[in-house]
C-alpha cells in the first residue's frame, strides 16, 4: 500500500529568520535555499517581498536559483503585496503567492476593528486578486487556532471558492492542545464544501512545546502540508520543526504518511543553518542536538553496546550522524568504559578493568566528561600491567 505523501513547507526564511539577531545577508539566504531545494523541501517561502527591498531581491534571486521546489511569497491581503510578490516570483519555475487574514475575534476586533462579514470578503478579494498572477494561492487565516471552527469553515469554503489550492490553519500563539488542534483539520475536511479543491496545512508555533505535536494531529486527522523550519527556529519560541515531523513520519510506518526529504542530509543541514544564522542548536534537541545520540547512564550504555535498538529508535545514519557516542561520566559502568577502552587500544581482562574501574570513578568524580586522552592516564595511574592492542 502506497504512503501518502505529506508536503514540507519550508518557512526557515521567512518565519524562521524573524528570530531576534538572526538576520541572514542575500548570499547566505541563497545558499540555505539551495540547500532546502537538495534536501527534497516541496515548498520554500523565500521572504516577504513587500517588507523591504533585501527581501523582495532575495525572492527574486532565489525564484531563479531554485530548481525542483516551488518558491513562495508572504503577503497581506492587500493588493500592493500581492503584486510585489508577484513580481519577485516571476523567475520561479513553480511560484505560490501566500496571503490571508487573521480570523479569530480578537484579531477582528483588536486588530482590524472589523467584522466577520468583511474578514471574509477581503479574504475572498486577496486571493482572487492573488489568482490573476500565479495559478498556485495558499491562503492563512491567521489565529486559526482560536477561531470558532463554524466561521472558520465559512472562510475556508469562501476562499476555495475564489481559488485557494492550500489553506493554511495556523496554530498563531501556539495554544493549541493536539487533539483540539486535529479536531479543528477534521471538522473542516468534513464541513467545507469543496475541501477536495484545496490541501489543509499546518502552521504550528511552539509557545507550549506542542508545535510537533499538533502538526502531527493534524496530518493523522487529513492536513496534507507542514509548514515547519529547520531547527524548529523562528517568532518567539519557534516553529514546528522540520527534521521532528520527517522522522516521526518516517518511524511510524503505520501513519502510512511520509514525505520526500532525504534524511540523510538532515544533521547536516541543520548545523549549516545553525552556523549561518548564528543560533545554536540546544545539545538536547531531537534528531539533530549533539546529545541526540549520545549515552551517559551505565544501564542505557550497556544496553546500546550490546544491541542499538535497545536505547535508540533511529539509527544515527539516517539522519546523517555517523554513530552514537558512548559518553564516560561518573554515571557510566564498566561495560562503557571497557568499550571505550578497547577503541583506544586497550583490551581490559575482567580483572583489569574491576581495578581500572575503581581509579576511573575517582577521575570520573572530579570531571565532568571523560575524554579518550584520559584513559591511558587512568590505566596508568591503576597499577596494572597491560599491552595495548
Amino acid at each position: 500500500m502506497s504512503k501518502d505523501k505529506v508536503q514540507i513547507f519550508d518557512t526557515t526564511l521567512r518565519d524562521g529568520e524573524q528570530v531576534p539577531g538572526c538576520k541572514l545577508d542575500a548570499e547566505q539566504k541563497l545558499v540555505i535555499a539551495e540547500r532546502l531545494d537538495y534536501l527534497g523541501v516541496d515548498i520554500i517561502e523565500a521572504g516577504f517581498p513587500v517588507s523591504s527591498p533585501g527581501d523582495f531581491k532575495s525572492v527574486t534571486e532565489i525564484s531563479k536559483l531554485v530548481k525542483n521546489a516551488t518558491v513562495c511569497g508572504l503577503t497581506r491581503a492587500v493588493r500592493n503585496d500581492i503584486q510585489v510578490a508577484a513580481e519577485a516570483l516571476k523567475y520561479a519555475k513553480k511560484a505560490r503567492i501566500h496571503t490571508g487574514i487573521g480570523t479569530s475575534d480578537s484579531h477582528i476586533k483588536y486588530k482590524f476593528n472589523s467584522n466577520k462579514d468583511a474578514i471574509i470578503e477581503r479574504a475572498i478579494d486577496a486571493v482572487s486578486y492573488a489568482k490573476t498572477f500565479v495559478e498556485d494561492v495558499e491562503f492563512y487565516a491567521e489565529d486559526a487556532g482560536r477561531t470558532d471552527n463554524e466561521f472558520l469553515a465559512r472562510v475556508c469554503e469562501a476562499v476555495i471558492k475564489a481559488g485557494a489550492t492550500v489553506l493554511n490553519i495556523p496554530d498563531t500563539t501556539g495554544y493549541c492542545l493536539p487533539d483540539e488542534y486535529g479536531a479543528k483539520i477534521k471538522y473542516l475536511k468534513e464541513n467545507v464544501t469543496g475541501i477536495h479543491k484545496a490541501i489543509l496545512s499546518c502552521h504550528c508555533h511552539n509557545d507550549l512545546g506542542l508545535a510537533t505535536a499538533n502538526s502531527i494531529a493534524g496530518v493523522i486527522n487529513g492536513a496534507r502540508q507542514i509548514e515547519c523550519t529547520i531547527n524548529g527556529i523562528g517568532e518567539r519560541a519557534g516553529n514546528t520543526s522540520l527534521e521532528e515531523v520527517v522522522m516521526i513520519l518516517r518511524q511510524h510506518p503505520s501513519l502510512n504518511l511520509d514525505t520526500n526529504i532525504n534524511s540523510k542530509l538532515l544533521f547536516d543541514t541543520s548545523q549549516m543553518v545553525s552556523q549561518k544564522m548564528g543560533m545554536m542548536v540546544q545539545p538536547n534537541k531531537a534528531i539533530v542536538g549533539a546529545n541526540a545520540f549520545a549515552h551517559s547512564s551505565g544501564i542505557h550504555q550497556d544496553g546500546v553496546i550490546k544491541n542499538r535498538e535497545t536505547y535508540e529508535i533511529i539509527d544515527p545514519a539516517d539522519v546523517g550522524v555517523n554513530e552514537s557516542s558512548i559518553v564516560l561520566t561518573a554515571r557510566s559502568g564498566r561495560a562503557a568504559l571497557a568499550y571505550r577502552a578497547k577503541l583506544v587500544g586497550f583490551e581490559l581482562t575482567k580483572l583489569q578493568l574491576d581495578e581500572v574501574y575503581q581509579e576511573f570513578l575517582k577521575f570520573a568524580d572530579e570531571h565532568k566528561e571523560i575524554s579518550d586522552q584520559d584513559i591511558p592516564k587512568i590505566i596508568e595511574a591503576s597499577n596494572i600491567t597491560i599491552e595495548s592492542i
